[in-house]
């Protein structure tokens, strides 16, 4: 096997054409061998040292290596866990850069790189050969035909968001051929395509896609990881998630997805890695240089800062791992075409000696990148460290998940008291949190439901957690749901209760597709999906996850119409997605305001109404003749048509006083939820009053422009 000096960028394992240049990052290691497979990966052909060392990276060129040749690292140097050194070349080591994985990884002690005993086991140093364990890293060609492809650049105040399972979405869709479901490649099926444009929605953000390690104590238990937040390597997608035509596969479904104007987010996981604390197994960055690439603590090396739960924190703080991050997720924007990404745990990137900071590193790096600063990103901007909670402390250019929208919208048609101020906040954008530095509403990124906790259906189907088919006995995931099951826990053939279940689904859906920012729904909630009222179903890859697309009742088929009249009147009305945040000012030349927040009288709320803790209704008008004050991107006004959305969350209908329409035209009842479909039997005009049921949601209209728009 020929072996040249070859180039110390750009890292990982690069095919020219010709050969394949291998450069890999470790500051403290004294020699690197390449190992080479055969094809099956079961034997390894050839082991290489690496010639040379030039800025801390080690690095060869072989001419005589194609795509496909399967590899891995040995890399040698000290094993001294007190000084945060734990070389072990008797592990395999899956390269940081490796752009695809084959094989899984199979659980044995050989992974660890001491001798697996009592707290202090990790203190010895094992022999064990864990390569016939590991995956392969693998050269790949990048060549793909991306014709005419191009990325659709949605705009913020334009996006919604549709959080889906790449494997979950597909393995019980009846018209995708068996051999791509769960797969990329499933995701490309034109029924697929057709669900996801007939929603109306603008991004799907696929949990991570990432190669991640399914955890060994689950495989134990007959479960695993279905989630995928347990990252082994930042450029390579999951394997499970490959289909018949590799890594290409994954392109194909960017570009399926880009022709139908949607686009791609990734949800990703670059706090930690699957490799876990001082204990756990050494499979690529620990047996790498374990100093440069974790969060170690001060004064005691051989233990790791842990901020997200789970073991160890990567160091953001070093230059190549923070280098290694950006390339990532460069690699992805420039080679995979993908349109942005969520954070996961987003706060233990920005930590700078354990605390957050606006100007970490991190944030300033993606703020200046040319690539990173131009796509969506999207922090979940909370993790387990002291003063881990920062929603609202990004900064400009990045959206956030706002849960104290969720909590608010669930408690307030849950019945709770004392919400109006709050539900007021969050649906006009969350000002009071967002409102600076010239940051706009779609900074809130707001939601009710995500993969982590309850589905919209058990949401109004449970008042606690059911998760014992994790054997954990039921201790795991949140106890503060606030949900409610409408007076039956669980399944039910009560028709009163199993209506309101079904109301209560259609007020939580207007109520989060009507506010002000940027709205997320969970794949399957258009479809009343349940999770059998189990919140914390991350080691669930059967049925009780994946979305059941057959056989699914009138009643799912009547929330997916109502999701569908709801998200298109989004779509249709600017005055629901405004690119500024309401202040409640006058419009400029009128006695109007662009909000005006409304009591049953009709009235603006005065300070009693608000302080009202039994106040269980709101009344929003949303004044069109406010967009005339706003300009397009193509400097055009944005005037619209005036709405009045009411919310009654108490048990009592209430009978509402409208506004005085004067020369405006009349109020049409446009959207209830009164109605399976949200549809009324007919779109009656409204002159005075109209009576709101209990738990019942009413949108109405009043025409400005009879000249555009859709007239219904």
């Amino acid at each position: 096997m020929r072996v040249w000096p070859g180039l110390p960028y750009p890292l990982g394992a690069n095919w020219d054409g010709r050969g394949t240049n291998f450069a890999l990052f470790s500051a403290h290691a004294e020699r690197v061998e390449l190992c080479l497979f055969d094809p099956s990966g079961r034997s390894e052909s050839a082991r290489i040292a690496l010639p040379e060392y030039t800025h801390e990276i080690w690095h060869g060129y072989l001419p005589d290596v194609r795509p496909g040749q399967l590899y891995g690292y040995r890399v040698r140097g000290p094993y001294e866990p007190e000084a945060g050194h734990r070389f072990n070349h008797h592990k395999l080591l899956i390269d940081p850069y490796a752009r695809a994985l084959v094989g899984e990884l199979a659980w044995s002690d050989a992974h660890f790189g001491y001798t697996v005993g009592d707290a202090q086991a990790d203190l010895s140093f094992d022999t064990r050969d864990s390569a016939p364990f590991m995956p392969k890293c693998q050269v790949i060609d990048p060549a793909f035909t991306w014709g005419d492809d191009a990325p659709p650049r949605t705009p913020w105040d334009r996006t919604l968001v549709y959080e889906l399972h790449p494997r979950g979405f597909t393995m019980q869709h009846p018209e995708v051929a068996h051999t791509h479901r769960g797969t990329f490649e499933g995701l490309c099926s034109p029924e697929v395509t057709d669900h996801l444009s007939s929603l109306g929605i603008t991004a799907v953000e696929l949990l991570p896609v990432h190669a991640f390690v399914r955890d060994r104590h689950l495989i134990e238990r007959g479960l695993t990881n279905y989630w995928g937040y347990n990252s082994i390597g930042f450029f390579a997608p999951h394997p499970a998630y490959i289909g018949p035509s590799g890594t290409n596969g994954f392109k194909t479904f960017v570009k399926v997805m880009h022709d139908a104007g949607i686009e791609v987010l990734l949800d990703v996981v670059y706090n930690h890695t699957a490799e876990g604390n001082h204990l756990g197994p050494t499979l690529s960055f620990r047996g790498i240089d374990n100093r440069s690439y974790y969060y170690l603590s001060e004064g005691d090396a051989r233990h790791y800062h842990d901020y997200t739960g789970t073991g160890n924190a990567l160091e953001l703080r070093h230059p190549q791992v923070l280098r290694m991050v950006t390339d990532s997720l460069r690699y992805w924007v420039e080679e995979m075409h993908v349109d942005g990404f969520r954070f996961d745990l987003a706060t233990t990137l920005a930590r700078v000696h354990g605390r957050y900071d606006e100007h970490a590193a991190f944030l300033d790096a993606v703020a200046q990148d040319p690539t990173l600063s131009g796509v969506k990103l999207i922090a979940e901007p909370w993790d387990t460290g002291e003063e881990g909670y920062q929603v609202g402390n990004f900064p400009p250019g990045w959206s956030e998940w706002n849960d104290r929208y969720r909590d608010t919208v669930r408690r307030f048609w849950k019945g709770d008291q004392g919400l109006v101020p709050e539900l007021a906040s969050r649906m006009a954008g969350s000002s009071d949190i967002f409102d600076r530095r010239g940051r706009r509403p779609w900074a809130s990124l707001n939601f009710v439901t995500a993969h982590d906790g309850f589905t919209l259906n058990d949401l109004v189907s449970y008042n606690t957690k059911h998760n014992d088919e994790n054997g954990e006995g039921n201790r795991d995931g949140s106890d503060n749901n606030n949900s409610w099951n409408c007076g039956t826990e669980g399944p039910t053939d009560d028709e009163s209760i199993i209506n309101l279940r079904h109301r209560q689904m259609r007020n939580l859906l207007l109520t989060l597709l009507l506010s002000q920012g940027i709205p997320m729904m969970v794949a399957g909630d258009e479809l009343a999906r349940t999770q059998g009222g189990n919140n914390n179903a991350y080691c669930q890859d059967n049925e009780l996850s994946w979305i059941r697309w057959t056989d699914l009742g009138e009643r799912a088929r009547q929330l997916l119409a109502f999701t569908r009249e709801v998200v298109g009147l989004r779509n249709r009305h600017i005055v629901f997605r405004r690119s500024r945040f309401f202040h409640g000012d006058l419009i400029p030349g009128t006695d109007a305001r662009d909000v005006t927040w409304l009591s049953s009288s009709g009235e603006p709320l005065g300070e009693a109404d608000w302080q009202d803790p039994e106040n269980r209704t709101l009344g929003i008008m949303l004044n069109g003749q406010a967009g005339e004050r706003f300009l397009t991107e193509r400097g055009e006004p944005e005037p619209d048509d005036d709405f009045l959305i009411l919310l009654n969350a108490g048990p009592r209908r209430v009978t509402w006083t409208l506004p005085e329409t004067g020369r405006n035209g009349a109020w049409q009842v446009r959207v209830s939820t009164a109605y399976p479909t949200g549809v009324p039997p007919s779109r009656r005009t409204v002159t005075s009053r109209v009576v709101v049921g209990g738990r019942t949601a009413v949108v109405l209209i009043r025409y400005r422009n009879r000249q555009s728009g859709v007239r219904f």
